[in-house]
């Protein structure tokens, strides 16, 4: 929304315009804080005007590893700007502030009056005064890493080989760039002024046993050393970084990443009060020693520290948010719990992590080795939770952080699952136990959320109390609260297909792959009793299709189906339905879209392109279907399985054929994505999208697969949902040549065929998995479980055996026959569309069809045939 943000003449009063509360950084920290106050400020007592020196919204910087696998949107989900009262100025940076006058300026020369001022101006990265280093980089900002991408990627075309970049910095910051650096294709190294990695957050053997996984994913380490110089060649090109030891390491590229200084250089101009080690100094209820100014995030320092965390600046955005409004909260401590979000390194910390409270124990299990490391720390009777160290195996992190400073309820060697402890699962949570640091989300939240607002789903529960939104190590822990609650209130936590089986969808589907079991028949015989319903029938309709990729109506399973299986067609309000032909990619020649008008001309359908690039014709009779169809079959078309729980339709934008912004063949390759998935059926339809370059044409986001081009290959997106719940997709793996993301396809559409409930899209399943993302792209791309050759050989055997429906409908009289109105009806009434074929006279129901009923069809719905002589 646009405000007018100019120095007025008139300042704001109680009782008259709303207090101006300019909030200057536009990071994590003034984004929640711009949220808080546009959820409490019911009344309308405040306006907010967020200022911010970068071109992009408020994004999210705990995901900016991710940034570096593809051009991943990090944008923070919700947007308060666009409420009336919150303005957001990009791109122009505050360079004064006028305490007495009350007003900022900005580097455009705007000035801006303000009632309170926020400072959540963050931190820059910390840069040694050493010879060279104007040409290193470093890794702070979306623009940092996007730069660094685009440099590696050129450097990889003009060396001919692998770029070799070292980061100096072997914190999280440091360890993250490296790591993504080097499946970006680089060849990455790291250089540590420490003896170990993540010296800040690990102690010495904790830091050892992360050094053995580092090394063994092919990352340098060259520890208790510093950089000395940065040297170069006549043109300026990086060639070798100089070590304190004096070493020489070859390298094309140089990134720092050794910490953080706070960004206060406004607040020193101002005369504000500055920390020893730097940071605007703040209280409890997080105010300078300007009453009228406040500070948040990483430029504020309370009781001597600046914390680079997004856990305790959120806090203090809420804190803030809570004051503006007149309440009384407080900022007491700082959460520094970490966990490290780099693909295949399992580190995490909380709490004491180096034993330093008086009468501290340590509880430890090693194996560096093997790159294992689990330590508590515990108070000096053992009970009392201090703190945890975790590398290698971080399983236990999500439970028992938030037991810090409670009792636990066994020995403190049962929690360390590397030692091969169970733990035990009578620890209670109390209610003020913080289970989300991120939102400051506690266990009393949860179980409010579950009682009181009836959020009895993972999904939900996570929506309404925010848990699991921002770094999701939390989610784990959440689904055991929410099954834990469900229990105690009586309510089962019931995954039973339905009340005729007492299975899950998963657990009835792999029963009846290893079985081999083909008909409903066998299956209720077999695993569940009754005669089924309308839940359990068309879901296991879907398992024998997705195993068996026969004709869904044969062998008794047309009577499973809803009505737009058995119709092979979506039945509209009015009774009639709907034909879409199989148009793949969205490329038809004048001659098919010819056949289309003229069918819908003769038949007198109505036309309408509809959202995914394709010709629906609305309005015809279920008589009318195999006509039709034999119309669009002769030509070439093939049914669109726009009724089936199914592959609906591959959009693509027109690519690198036409378009001068199109970097690959996206009409090519959906067209091959499309013939290849076609008819494939899953627990719930699913969308494909192929976009050309990055400007996403396509809305390959917005799909269960989506695929972007770039200059290197595709981007594979993974995930993404319209309907009630938007979901976008995501990335989950860059630069891909076609086998690679074609066999990344197979296994991800056959692993979610296999694991997920019924009617489940493909957004909702991954919410639920342990592990989010980080756990589909275990089990796709690296093959955790061991899975992939199994999971492409059925996507082979669908492919190969797969048949057009309608195509099949129209070779078999039998199968015609569910297509009339009546048993052996007359020919269709004469309205001006062509008649059916000729048919024999009306005749009584044989016994077979009064047994079976759904063999007859009138508008899509079951009717009861006459039966008599």
């Amino acid at each position: 929304m646009s405000h007018d943000v100019t120095s007025s003449s008139s300042r704001s009063s109680a009782g008259t315009a709303p207090r101006h509360v300019v909030v200057v950084g536009g990071g994590p920290a003034a984004h929640r804080l711009a949220e808080a106050l546009t959820t409490r400020d019911v009344a309308g007592a405040l306006r907010v005007t967020v200022i911010s020196e970068e071109r992009h919204s408020p994004y999210d910087r705990v995901a900016l590893s991710r940034r570096l696998e593809g051009r991943d949107d990090l944008t923070l989900a919700t947007a308060p700007w666009e409420s009336d009262t919150v303005t957001l100025l990009l791109g122009d940076r505050v360079t004064g502030i006028d305490r007495e006058a009350r007003t900022v300026t900005t580097e455009s020369g705007v000035s801006i009056e303000w009632d309170e001022l926020v400072l959540a101006t963050g931190s820059h990265a910390f840069v040694p005064p050493i010879d060279g280093v104007e040409h290193a980089r470093v890794y702070r900002t979306i623009d940092d890493v996007d730069w660094l991408v685009d440099e590696v990627d050129r450097l990889a075309t003009s060396l001919g080989r692998r770029p070799r970049v070292l980061v100096a910095g072997g914190g999280l910051l440091g360890l993250e760039a490296a790591g993504g650096l080097q499946r970006r294709g680089a060849d990455a190294a790291i250089v540590n002024s420490a003896g170990w990695l993540m010296n800040a957050q690990l102690d010495e053997g904790a830091g050892q046993a992360l050094g053995k996984i580092i090394e063994s994913q092919g990352i340098e380490l060259h520890l208790a050393q510093m950089p000395r110089a940065v040297h170069v060649d006549a043109a300026g090109a990086v060639t070798s970084v100089e070590l304190t030891n004096h070493k020489h390491v070859p390298a094309d590229l140089v990134v720092f990443a050794i910490g953080i200084r706070p960004r206060d250089e406004l607040a020193r101009a101002a005369g504000l009060e500055i920390g020893e080690r730097g940071g605007l100094v703040i209280g409890t209820d997080c105010r300078t020693s300007d009453a009228r100014i406040w500070a948040i995030g990483e430029v504020a320092c309370f009781e001597g520290r600046c914390v680079g965390l997004v856990a305790p600046a959120n806090a203090m955005a809420e804190v803030v948010a809570d004051r503006l409004l007149g309440g009384a909260a407080e900022f007491t401590s700082v959460d520094d719990a970490t966990k490290l979000k780099l693909s295949g390194v399992d580190v995490a910390s909380f709490g004491d992590t180096r034993a330093e409270l008086p009468g501290a124990l340590e509880v430890v299990y090693a194996d560096p080795a093997r790159g294992l490391y689990q330590k508590l720390v515990v108070s000096d009777d053992a009970r009392t939770l201090l703190g945890g160290v975790f590398v290698g195996d971080a399983e236990p992190y999500a439970a028992l952080r938030p037991l810090l400073g409670a009792q636990l309820s066994a020995d403190p060697g049962a929690y360390l699952s590397v030692a091969g402890a169970s733990a035990p699962v009578d620890d209670e949570l109390p209610d003020a136990a913080l289970v989300c640091s991120c939102n400051a989300v506690t266990a009393g939240d949860i179980r409010a959320g579950i009682h009181e607002e009836g959020c009895t789903e993972l999904g939900t529960l996570k929506t309404c109390t925010r848990a699991g939104t921002q770094c999701g190590s939390c989610v784990p822990l959440v689904k055991k609260l929410l099954e834990g609650e469900l229990t105690k209130a009586g309510i089962a936590v019931n995954n039973a297909l339905c009340e005729h089986f007492s299975m899950s969808r998963q657990e009835l589907f792999d029963s009846v792959r290893v079985l081999e079991l083909t008909s409903f028949e066998e299956i209720l015989t077999r695993f569940g009793e009754g005669h089924g319903c309308d839940v359990c029938k068309p879901a296991i309709a879907s398992m024998l299709a997705s195993h068996f990729d026969g004709y869904i109506l044969d062998s008794g399973r047309g009577g499973l189906q809803d009505t737009n299986d058995r119709a092979l067609a979506n039945m509209q309000k009015d009774g009639t339905y709907s034909v879409v032909p199989r148009i793949p990619g969205g490329e038809i020649s004048p001659a098919k879209l010819a056949v289309i008008a003229q069918v819908a001309t003769d038949f007198g359908l109505y036309t309408k392109i509809t959202g995914g690039q394709r010709i629906d014709m609305f309005g015809a009779r279920l008589d009318q279907l195999p006509d039709i169809w034999r119309r669009l079959v002769d030509a070439g078309f093939e049914s669109g399985q726009a009724y089936g729980k199914a592959l609906r339709n591959v959009k693509s934008c027109v690519g690198s054929t036409w378009c001068r912004f199109g970097v690959q063949d996206s009409v090519a390759m959906a067209i091959r994505l499309e013939l290849r998935y076609r008819g494939l059926r899953a627990p719930h339809k699913f969308k494909f999208g192929v976009s050309g370059c990055a400007r996403e044409c396509a809305e390959a986001r917005a799909k269960d697969v989506g695929v972007i081009a770039t200059d290197q290959g595709w981007n594979l997106y993974v995930g993404g949902n319209g309907g009630f719940q938007p979901t976008h997709a995501q990335l989950l793996a860059a630069d891909l040549d076609d086998d690679a993301l074609i066999r990344y396809i197979d296994r991800y559409m056959i692993y979610y065929i296999r694991t997920a409930d019924r009617l489940q899209r493909t957004a909702r399943w991954m919410e639920e998995l342990p592990g989010g993302i980080d756990h589909v792209r275990e089990v796709v791309v690296e093959d955790s479980l061991g899975l992939g050759a199994e999971l492409e050989a059925a996507m082979a055997k669908h492919i190969g055996s797969y048949q057009d429906e309608w195509a099949a409908t129209l070779a078999d009289p039998e199968r015609l026959r569910r297509f009339r109105s009546f048993v052996n009806a007359p020919e269709a009434p004469d309205v001006g569309f062509p008649r059916v074929a000729e048919r024999e006279q009306w005749r009584p129901a044989t016994a077979e069809e009064v047994a079976d009923p759904s063999t007859v069809l009138l508008s899509g719905s079951t009717i009861p045939v006459r039966s008599g002589s």
